[in-house]
């Protein structure tokens, strides 16, 4: 019988809504799923046919340590997505990547640690001189932890937070804040094999006013939706441009708008991102078929 491991950590275990829906999809389809934390000494990895990344929620504060581990099981199983995938995309430089390859992003500047973080803002309200609010958060990071809205004129604040951010050691991305997020949110589009397959929307997470989250994740307001084709069309084409030979299992596009309307590139997730089965019948059956047929292939 295949065996797979889904692949999550102890913390994470209770807040993954996939979990429950995806473990029945593959018994259905005849396959034993077990859930594996990614950090469990006793883990054998190599007793499973496949291990698919799916709530190492804790994954951006044990960098390191979690792609060495990542390294050694993509040497022992088959691991979803490859880990030079994961590698590339648990830093959001892979931004600039994708802005180079064409793809409309939102705004973004990095900082980086041995830049003086005075400097720093002080070039980013340069650049965007019409941004009302701005975004600051840890190029490695995940969940919004660490991220933060921030006011134009309330400068001392957003000097603390990036200042913070340098001084352990990580690169930061700063964006302004696209005030459309507040009334139209996020839209995910998830990909499977490179084909959509459904869509959610979430409501803001950055609220005016409020620090960081300390939980793994900030809460989220989840409904189904219908993406437009421009939605559609931009999600296709980050799917299209991420440098390594796809098809890849599963990959999350998360957009949001520009005053314009245009819809733009917030993040691409392709390591462990939530797939929300729970609001698209049948998809986590079509997820489980995917990495079954990558498996036989």
């Amino acid at each position: 019988m295949t065996h797979i491991a889904l692949v999550s950590v102890q913390a994470a275990r209770p807040l993954d809504d996939d979990l429950a829906p995806l473990t029945a999809a593959f018994q259905a389809e005849g396959v034993n799923a077990s859930i594996v934390d990614w950090d469990d000494p006793q883990a054998e990895w190599t007793r499973f046919d496949a291990a698919v990344l799916r709530s190492t929620w804790d994954y951006s504060e044990r960098l390191p340590e979690f792609l060495a581990w990542a390294a050694r099981v993509a040497a022992q199983t088959r691991l979803f997505n490859p880990f030079e995938v994961v590698r590339w995309n648990t830093d959001k430089h892979y931004l600039a990547a994708l802005e180079r390859a064409g793809v409309a992003i939102v705004p973004s500047l990095f900082v980086e640690p041995d830049e003086s973080p005075l400097d720093a803002l002080a070039r980013f309200l340069a650049a965007y001189p019409l941004a009302e609010e701005f975004v600051i958060k840890p190029c490695v990071g995940a969940g919004s932890r660490d991220a933060q809205r921030h006011r134009r004129e309330h400068r001392e604040g957003a000097l603390v937070h990036l200042a913070r951010l340098l001084d352990a050691g990580r690169s930061v991305l700063m964006q302004p804040y696209l005030a459309t997020v507040d009334d139209r949110g996020e839209t995910a589009l998830i990909h499977f094999d490179g084909q959509f397959s459904h869509a959610i929307r979430k409501g803001a997470l950055l609220l005016r006013g409020e620090g960081p989250t300390q939980e793994l994740f900030a809460p989220e307001q989840i409904t189904p939706r219908v993406p437009s084709e421009a939605e559609r069309a931009l999600a296709l084409r980050a799917v299209a441009a991420i440098p390594f030979a796809g098809p890849f299992a599963y990959a999350r596009v998360d957009l949001i708008h520009g005053a314009d309307g245009a819809p733009r590139l917030l993040e691409l997730e392709l390591a462990e991102p939530s797939l929300f089965f729970d609001h698209a019948p049948g998809s986590a059956q079509r997820f489980a078929r995917v990495i079954l047929a990558h498996i036989t292939a």
